[in-house]
């Protein structure tokens, strides 16, 4: 059952030294979601949110965030140009934990307002670019991974042999990766620092800038295009912008970043298939399947096109973007 918010505000005062909560409401939604949360006013004026995991995988995720936040020092966020929060405090609850952190305001975005706001893809471009642009070497002192674009590749390949070992990728979508895969040039860029997680829900704005980005519980060196990735659903000029500002600010010479971009787009309906299979769940399994099948028919007039170095694929990401509005709204 979820907690009030009047329950969580409690859990705030005692897990925050000196919080005086005067004030507290329902923070997302109160039947659906991962966490249950609420927005906590204090005497200063100062707000906070407090989160408690709902499940096992919400508190896997909730650690990571925490270990990426800390190591995320006040040195390294300086180089941001957006606020990350920050942990406040934490109190036992239930076999699990309540996390109080430091409350970044802005208006959470969705894919689609992006569309027609050259400003806000533009900031977005920025934002993204200056995670990118961060020293590796803290992630590296704070134990968190560092992958080669080999190991990064490898993790690709295992993805795509455990969804082929289920027998319900289209062969066309299974050799159109593999190719990928195999092509050596694609996989030949620098590994930066990346958030990992990033989804449009990621961002929060005041108008066309980028105020704040949450959930850094992927925070890792890793292939940049990985971070890239959601963007090619925001359709139109919104991705074109976002990218060519992300070019222009971080000065990348990484030619093939778009090509490894859709790539792990086109994955994650693979990711989507293995979570259903391992959560025994024939609803999300078809889900998957009808995915799969879509893609190919939006690819298919391009299978000639590998996603290889020699070509830049002309895809049709808006099937690929309803497809996965449901994974994202649920994974």
């Amino acid at each position: 059952m979820a907690r009030s918010h009047l329950t969580l505000a409690a859990l705030a005062t005692t897990a925050v030294a000196g919080l005086d909560a005067v004030a507290s409401a329902a923070f997302g939604s109160a039947t659906e979601g991962d966490f249950d949360s609420a927005l906590i006013t204090g005497r200063d004026g100062r707000h906070w949110i407090i989160r408690v995991p709902r499940s096992e995988a919400a508190e896997a995720e909730q650690s990571a965030d925490l270990v990426a936040l800390r190591a995320l020092s006040t040195g390294v966020r300086s180089r941001l140009p957006f606020t990350v929060s920050s942990f406040a405090g934490q109190i036992p609850v239930s076999g699990t934990r309540a996390v109080v952190y430091e409350f970044v305001y802005g208006s959470k975005l969705g894919l689609g307002e992006m569309r027609g706001r050259e400003g806000l893809a533009a900031s977005i471009g920025r934002a993204i670019a200056a995670v990118h642009s961060l020293p590796t070497s803290f992630i590296a002192d704070a134990g968190l991974p560092v992958l080669s674009p080999v190991e990064i590749l490898r993790s690709s390949v295992t993805i795509m042999d455990r969804a082929s070992a289920t027998g319900l990728v289209p062969a066309a979508l299974l050799g159109r990766w593999e190719r990928a895969a195999e092509d050596s040039a694609l996989w030949q860029f620098a590994p930066t620092v990346i958030n990992g997680t990033l989804a449009a829900d990621s961002f929060l704005s005041a108008g066309d800038e980028v105020t704040g980005v949450l959930g850094w519980s992927g925070l890792s060196v890793g292939d940049p295009a990985r971070d890239l990735h959601w963007l090619l659903g925001a359709r139109g000029d919104a991705t074109d912008t976002a990218i060519d500002s992300y070019i222009r600010t971080r000065g990348t010479s990484d030619r093939q970043l778009t090509q490894r971009a859709m790539l792990y787009r086109e994955l994650e309906i693979a990711k989507w298939l293995l979570h259903g299979t391992q959560e025994r769940s024939t609803d999300i399994v078809d889900d998957a399947v009808a995915m799969l099948h879509g893609l190919l028919d939006s690819v298919q007039g391009d299978m000639g096109q590998a996603l290889g170095h020699n070509t830049m694929p002309v895809l049709d990401v808006d099937q690929v973007e309803d497809m996965l509005d449901h994974r994202q709204r649920s994974y």
